[in-house]
């Protein structure tokens, strides 16, 4: 018998251009959200990039546990769910179709954290990351688990959209916010081989920024963390809720983003204002780290640790 060879695609890892996009959201109005996305999004790709990543719940407002804690109460709070609703967004729906423009025009992906609404069963809301590019709405990711006071605001995802896609010429996962603290969510996305990790976040501790740290390493992946700015300026004078009276700050930023071998951080952080900060990822340092560690190739020992993880799911004698 006569073998020929078969021509086989060699994976390519090229320079990837990422920004990540601290902005501060114009609160409960998702239209004008829409619009400085549009901006900021071609802000974006004047500075080269390819790759854009937004905070969670950008549009239109994140709830904070600063001032948001209150809603535990049955009264006092309908007219910011109602505003909240109105102002959430439809997936798929017109205003990111005009984001999806956006992204056509200046061959640009983007990532977005968004209140999501299903118009047709009026309800529950969503903590929802959406990839964008050229295409269209590539996926769509709902937050698994709400942090505390946010199941007062959001319904718990079904976990059926831990996927990574392809963007930008590279493979691009991540995780809402304290998703990243769960080690299993973390290894459900790690197998689909992510190089560039994406975390909308509202949190802007130290702590925080650690943990990025260490997913960088633990993933072999770029990671984009990008928090809030949220200055109490930033709220309309006919919020429907009262604010902390001396809170200036509910939300210092802190947008990095930090490379796969030594966890070091390349971008950022960048704290108390608006910004946009940009980074070339070189895909090549991943394949680096992960001949040292790959946690979910040789390093991973499923042979060993799946039977664990069974074993712990069957019901006790």
């Amino acid at each position: 018998m006569e073998f020929r060879p078969v021509a086989l695609t060699v994976p390519v890892f090229p320079t990837v251009r990422v920004a990540a996009i601290q902005a501060t959201p114009v609160i409960l109005d998702a239209e004008r959200c829409a619009q400085k996305a549009e901006r900021l999004l071609h802000a974006a790709a004047d500075r080269g990039a390819q790759l854009a990543v937004l905070p969670e719940c950008f549009i239109p407002l994140y709830p904070s546990n600063a001032w948001a804690r209150g809603a535990a109460g049955f009264g006092g709070w309908d007219e910011l769910w109602e505003r909240l609703w109105a102002n959430s967004v439809d997936v798929p729906g017109p205003l990111l179709d005009r984001l999806v423009g956006v992204c056509r025009e200046r061959e640009l992906f983007c990532v977005l954290g968004v209140n999501e609404r299903e118009s047709e069963r009026p309800g529950t809301l969503y903590n929802t990351v959406l990839y964008l590019g050229p295409s269209g709405l590539l996926a769509r990711h709902r937050k698994l688990m709400p942090t505390q006071h946010e199941r007062l605001f959001h319904g718990i995802g079904a976990g059926d959209d831990l996927a990574v896609i392809d963007a930008a010429g590279a493979r691009v996962g991540g995780l809402i916010c304290w998703e990243n603290r769960m080690p299993l969510a973390r290894y459900a996305v790690y197998r689909g081989g992510p190089q560039i990790w994406v975390a909308p976040t509202a949190d802007d501790s130290d702590g925080w920024l650690a943990s990025m740290r260490h997913i960088a390493i633990e993933s072999g992946a770029f990671v984009v963390s990008v928090p809030q700015f949220i200055p109490s300026t930033a709220f309309p004078d006919d919020f429907p809720v009262a604010l902390p009276p001396d809170n200036e700050v509910f939300g210092r930023g802190g947008a990095a983003l930090i490379e796969p071998t030594s966890g070091e951080v390349i971008g950022g952080p960048l704290y108390d204002e608006e910004g946009i900060v940009v980074a070339d990822c070189d895909l090549r340092r991943g394949l680096h780290a992960k001949r040292w560690f790959d946690s979910v190739g040789h390093y991973s020992r499923e042979d060993v640790l799946a039977h664990e993880m069974a074993d712990l799911r069957r019901p006790t004698e």
